[in-house]
């Protein structure tokens, strides 16, 4: 196939990687070269960042500046390296006093010691997180330690659409870059591609890589395609979403990094996709991280077979996961159905609006039908404007066209909450043919303690609601 010209291909740093042999297993850490077009650019002082293997040298990550939150847009940091074994990590806070640091998600069990303005702590797996000083988290520095990749394509590989380390811009004015079917894209370490990457109407097509996408339009446009995987990428600040899914079947996402702040710069925004699997993300957005809807624009059909998990969610604005607004309001509507959500932790909520709230959010309308949706293992931190659960069938003038014509068979297991401040939760169909049944509630934990009722959960059970239990 033609290859893609390298536009404005700037020689980055020296890739390198380090590994010796230890207690039986290799360790290697593998730090990505930074492009010398962003290398002042990009780069935010707040933090000095290294890592090292046991007894080695210290090795300079470099600290990205990337902007959070929509409501008040702030320059935070990021860092990102691979590695096996046990690596040590030094943060070194280089103005103010280091008061106290935390590592999240708190799950991960992660207490780092200080020692005046140095921070340290160790990894032994993959992890993705954020650590914050002083209690600060619009100015708090995300690490992403992946695994060492798997696969690694050489330019002129067969089939393989590649970007090498340096600056990719498209040609002739374009804002993206359209791929075809039966392609590899490879994005490979150091690599910063400035435009959006298009699949329409194609099958077989992998984006994987440890380069990121700097501000495109959007990160991925995947729109009545067949077998998409996304893997490894890094989006920082796109204009809009980070993955555009229409019409979509068989979309496999994992180890996604994004952070956005515009409007409607969502997370994954999926519109009648279905066999979807996505893993192992990090997703700080200033709109929905995860929105699973049916008919929107020029996608039609039912949405169903979602897999989530292992997933880190920060809603800077808006909901966290949001199911159900958009669809066809025409006709009997569509469905939406068998989504699992598993292992998943939410860092932060705030949304000011009460019709846009809720960490696991069903706000159903346009004659859509939602059932056998399933939530477990789910670690909420904090809310600083929001609920917990929002369910209700809706007629939302702004965006909708009628009500939801129901939800159902919803069960909620193992919700661990450990903020304050939340609004009351709601649970509330529309009428007495749109309503909302059987949906079961176990083991929800606030502040440590297993609500035995929804009013020690603060949720509101409303009308037209049936089998509504908690236990």
């Amino acid at each position: 196939m033609t290859k893609l010209k390298n536009v404005t291909a700037i020689a980055g740093m020296t890739f390198i990687a380090f590994g010796i042999c230890c207690a039986g297993y290799a360790q290697q850490i593998v730090v990505y070269p930074v492009p010398q077009g962003i290398y002042y650019a990009r780069h935010n002082d707040d933090f000095t960042v290294q890592v090292r293997t046991a007894g080695q040298e210290w090795q300079d990550l470099y600290e990205y500046r990337v902007m959070v939150d929509g409501d008040n847009p702030q320059p935070a940091s990021m860092v990102q390296f691979d590695f096996s074994g046990v690596v040590e990590l030094r943060v070194k806070m280089n103005s103010g006093t280091v008061n106290g640091a935390k590592v999240r998600p708190s799950a991960k069990g992660i207490q780092p010691k200080v020692e005046g303005n140095i921070v340290r702590f160790t990894l032994d797996r993959p992890a993705k997180l954020s650590m914050e000083i002083n209690g600060d988290r619009l100015h708090n520095l995300h690490i992403f330690a992946s695994e060492p990749e798997k696969e690694v394509y050489k330019e002129g590989d067969p089939n393989v659409m590649y970007f090498g380390a340096g600056m990719h811009k498209p040609e002739n004015g374009k804002n993206g870059f359209v791929v075809p079917s039966n392609t590899v894209v490879y994005l490979a370490p150091g690599a910063v591609v400035q435009g959006k990457f298009v699949c329409k109407e194609v099958e077989n097509v992998r984006f994987v890589g440890r380069g990121f996408l700097l501000e495109p339009e959007r990160g991925f446009e995947i729109t009545h395609s067949k077998n998409i995987e996304i893997d490894g990428i890094t989006v920082i600040n796109p204009t809009h979403y980070t993955v555009y899914g229409g019409q979509t079947v068989d979309l496999k996402i994992r180890n996604l990094k994004s952070f956005s702040t515009k409007g409607w710069s969502d997370g994954i925004d999926l519109m009648s996709c279905s066999d979807v699997s996505i893993s192992d993300i990090f997703m700080r957005n200033s709109d929905d991280c995860i929105a699973i809807y049916t008919h929107r624009w020029d996608f039609y059909g039912d949405a169903r077979n979602y897999v989530i998990k292992n997933a880190v969610l920060w809603a800077d604005v808006a909901h966290p996961i949001n199911i159900g607004l958009h669809g066809n309001a025409e006709g009997d509507g569509e469905t939406v159905e068998h989504l699992h959500f598993r292992d998943i932790d939410i860092l932060e909520h705030d949304e000011d609006d009460r019709n846009y709230q809720g960490c696991l959010a069903f706000s159903v309308s346009d004659k859509n039908r939602v059932r056998n949706v399933s939530f477990e293992n789910i670690r909420i931190e904090n809310i600083q404007e929001g609920q917990l659960f929002n369910m209700r069938i809706v007629y939302n003038e702004k965006y909708s066209a009628a009500p939801g014509n129901g939800i159902s068979d919803v069960s909620f297991r193992n919700i661990y909450y450990s903020g304050h401040g939340e609004n009351p939760s709601v649970i509330e169909g529309f009428d007495e043919s749109r309503m909302i049944r059987n949906i079961s509630f176990e083991n929800i934990v606030i502040h440590g303690k297993r609500m035995k009722s929804f009013e020690d959960a603060g949720i509101k059970v409303g009308k037209f609601t049936d089998e509504i239990s908690i236990k």
